[in-house]
């Protein structure tokens, strides 16, 4: 008799893979993309770890605030960002970067935000971008920017970023759930790299999966090998047509955070090295070159090369944040109102008299940091 009973255990998602751990692919699953954009993939990965690699070492200077880095999670990044089309907006949670350097983002934009200059998110607004600090509190403003899309019939997506630990918060369940409701154009990428800052994921739910959630929110998921760049992108690719058809979908990207969760803290205390090891034996970037290999798409890429022409375009973007201009009292006002008021116009420049006859209050008057 069925009465009715549900279990996870009658759901067999598996995990969507084309490359495998060893580089070995079935060539029929290979996405329909032609050589350029299969050596375009690698850079793209190249300059996300190089990315990483240089902003840690900038903190560890001094040079930035704290980072939260990306590195072990390039395929899963960069096979999710190149499967988005201009037009789609991508609201992250700061893992993200070559994601956005594929929408345009300048380097040193993501530079000032990682030095706190508030200006930084005035740039990422233009290129439809924004990064929410706070766990997960970002995703209602996702639905509600897509349900904007549907209303007004446009052909694009919002794509929301988040991670597993994110996973977890009231406001992620209520944004996919209405999401499913209002059949909103967006795709929720969920990178789950195995770890809530400290907390490991199986201590975060009893579901075998974030990608099975789906189906109580009435939409479809995708569980896909977040190490493997091809397979991601054909996962966001298929989850963007989707949801221009009305069809939000979930992406679980199944990865894993090799760096600390921020350069303020430090994994050693809560997992094993061992742990460590093994998933860098799942190295993307290792992966996807052996592919490569196998296309006879290698012998055309100099990788040193291709890593300091990285390099250089870094320290153009480093050059162009620490020459970026001090904060003016203008700014005090510019920002408030489309056209200043009156009285806000005499307050300005009063305070521009004052500071004309006391150039002493500029002791007290905190610029914005170089870094």
């Amino acid at each position: 008799m069925n009465r009715g009973r549900v279990s996870q255990d009658d759901l067999d998602f598996g995990s969507f893979q084309i490359l495998d751990p060893d580089g070995s692919y079935d060539t029929t699953t290979v996405p329909n993309l032609d050589d350029d954009a299969f050596q375009e993939l690698y850079r793209w990965m190249l300059l996300e770890r190089t990315f990483n690699d240089r902003m840690v070492k900038l903190q560890r200077r001094g040079r930035i605030g704290t980072f939260g880095s990306g590195r072990g999670q390039e395929a899963s990044i960069i096979g999710s960002g190149y499967a988005l089309a201009e037009g789609d907006w991508l609201l992250g949670m700061g893992r993200e970067a070559g994601a956005m350097f594929l929408q345009g983002l300048p380097i040193r934009d993501l530079i000032l935000f990682w030095r706190g200059v508030a200006d930084a998110n005035r740039e990422m607004a233009k290129h439809d971008q924004m990064i929410a600090i706070s766990i997960g509190s970002h995703l209602p403003l996702v639905t509600g920017a897509a349900w904007g899309m549907k209303l007004a019939d446009a052909d694009s997506v919002v794509a929301a970023y988040f991670g597993d630990g994110a996973s977890s918060t009231g406001a992620v369940h209520e944004a996919v759930n209405f999401a499913g409701v209002l059949d909103a154009p967006a795709v929720f990428f969920c990178q789950n790299n195995q770890y809530a800052i400290s907390t490991p994921f199986e201590k975060q739910t009893n579901a075998c999966s974030i990608a099975q959630r789906a189906v109580g929110y009435g939409i479809d998921g995708i569980r896909v090998d977040g190490n493997d760049v091809l397979a991601v992108y054909e996962a966001v690719s298929e989850a963007r047509e989707a949801a221009c058809s009305g069809n939000p979908t979930l992406v679980e990207s199944v990865t894993y955070r090799r760096d600390a969760h921020t350069t303020s803290d430090d994994p050693g205390r809560y997992r094993d090295e061992l742990e460590v090891e093994r998933w860098q034996e799942r190295d993307p970037l290792v992966r996807y070159e052996s592919f490569l290999r196998s296309e006879g798409l290698w012998t055309d890429i100099d990788r040193e090369a291709l890593v300091e022409e990285i390099n250089e375009e870094f320290d153009n973007a480093l050059a162009a944040a620490d020459e970026y201009e001090e904060r003016s009292v203008d700014e005090l006002f510019e920002y408030l109102y489309d056209e200043l008021p009156p009285y806000l116009q005499r307050q300005l420049v009063e305070f521009k008299a004052f500071l004309e006859e006391r150039p002493d209050a500029y002791d007290h008057i905190q610029q914005r940091v170089k870094g």
